[in-house]
This record gives C-alpha cells, structure tokens and sequence, in this order.
C-alpha cells in the first residue's frame, strides 16, 4: 500500500525557499538546569520555556515553516517528582487557556500527537477543544507532542496494523508510517534540542529518521 502527499500539500513544498525546513521538531529540554545555573527552580524554568515557544512559533509563522512539532511532555516524564509533573500539568493548561485564540488568529493549527492515557479528563477536554477549534487553520500546523513516546508510537502503530488483519508480507515502511500519529505529514527535515544535546529521547524516532540533528 502506497500513500500518496495530499496536492495541496505537494504545492506548498514547493513553493518554499529550498532552505527553509517545511517540519522542524523540537526537544524542549534544559529548562530545569538553566533555572538550577541561575539559582532558581525548576519549575521557573518551564515557565520559561513557554515564553521561548511564543518567540518559536514567531519566528516559524515569520519564515515560512509550515509544521512544527514540539515535545510536551514525554510518557517518561510521569516518572518525575509528583511536584514537577504538576507544575508542567499547569503550565499547559495555561498555555491552552491563554494562547489558543491568539493561534487561531495567526492561522496555527493545533494537533495533538501522543496518548490520553492517566491525563486529567478536564485537560484532555481542553486539548480536544482546541484541536477543533484550529483546525481549519493553514499557515502553521503546531503538532504538540504530549504523553508521547516514539517507540509506544510504533507499538501502537503495529497493534492497529495487526488488528486491521494486515499480513506480514504486505507490511512496508510506507504502511507503517500511515499508522503513525503524523500519517498525513511530511517527516521533520530539521530536529533541534533546546539544552544542545544530540539525543533523540524517544522522540519521533521512525520520522527523524533521516532528519538535521
């Protein structure tokens, strides 16, 4: 089974500048040990972070890129003190409550990538609203990837793959990827981790698979 770009989608490739990336994912990590270097808290930190995303996202709108698809909240990161997790739990209900009507204005569609497991059902609530409520937006595609991990992705991928009764022999990469979380998008060209370490942390590791680092 082949699955073929969307037209529409082929068109706006092409209409880029051949150096500007059309999917650039980001790691946001290192909030913690900037705020630990300047003797403040962690979670002052990820505050932080939310400030750099806005100038993120500017920027993106600003040159042209047409997805970006950010790392939230990993299903590792549960493992983090109870205290921690909860501040990063607010910090998104924040952004969702103060920042979805400016995306929309700006032509971002939000995307959820990622599971709904063990997330409070309000939040859950708050993340579908806004998926629906930018989803006719077209200048940036905003792909948030929360409780997410790369391999539970491809596990999952496979666990549908077999349900559907498809056999072995007709499992390909292509086929694989229609059942990824970002099926209708193309890989990210460009993927940049925000402490400057190279490590992928289980973050789109079938897609990046051939992405800048």
């Amino acid at each position: 089974m082949t699955i073929s770009p969307d037209r529409d989608q082929i068109a706006e490739q092409a209409a880029l500048p051949p150096h500007i990336p059309r999917h650039i994912g980001i790691i946001m990590d290192g909030n913690g040990r900037w705020a630990r270097s300047r003797g403040l808290p962690r979670t002052e930190g990820h505050r932080q972070g939310k400030e750099n995303l806005r100038r993120i996202l500017e920027a993106c709108t600003e040159f042209g890129v047409k997805i970006l698809t950010i790392y939230a909240f990993s299903t590792e990161n549960w493992s983090r003190p109870p205290a921690e997790v909860s501040v990063l739990m607010s910090i998104l209900n924040m952004v969702l409550d103060q920042e979805v009507k400016k995306l929309h204005k700006n032509g971002v569609r939000v995307r959820h990538i990622g599971k709904m497991d063990g997330v409070d059902p309000k939040l859950q609530k708050k993340i579908h609203d806004a998926c629906e409520y930018t989803k006719d937006n077209s200048r940036l595609i905003l792909n948030v990837a929360f409780n997410y991990g790369g391999r539970d992705e491809i596990v999952r991928a496979v666990q549908r793959l077999i349900a559907d009764g498809v056999q072995a022999e007709d499992v390909t990469e292509d086929l694989i990827s229609h059942y990824l979380y970002t099926c209708d998008l193309p890989d990210p060209d460009l993927i940049i981790r925000t402490s400057g370490e190279f490590r992928l942390s289980n973050f789109m590791l079938w897609q990046g698979g051939h992405a800048e680092d």
